[in-house]
């Protein structure tokens, strides 16, 4: 995974009728463009955050114009 800043992340529940986790990138603290990332977490919670096989990248578009 490789990640921008502004990128969203999406953890899927490892346990059945948990919820998902969401957060946005604001760093990227490893090289090139790898892990780790800090992520604020939609509850508003800040952490390093590595990602695994249960994480989906949601990469921000970018405008042309």
């Amino acid at each position: 995974m490789r990640a921008s800043v502004g990128d969203r992340v999406c953890v899927h529940s490892r346990t059945v009728g948990q919820p998902e986790r969401h957060g946005v990138v604001l760093e990227v603290r490893g090289r090139p463009d790898g892990p780790p990332y800090l992520i604020r977490w939609d509850d508003g919670h800040e952490g390093l955050f590595f990602p695994g096989a249960d994480s989906v990248l949601e990469v921000k578009q970018y405008s042309t114009a």
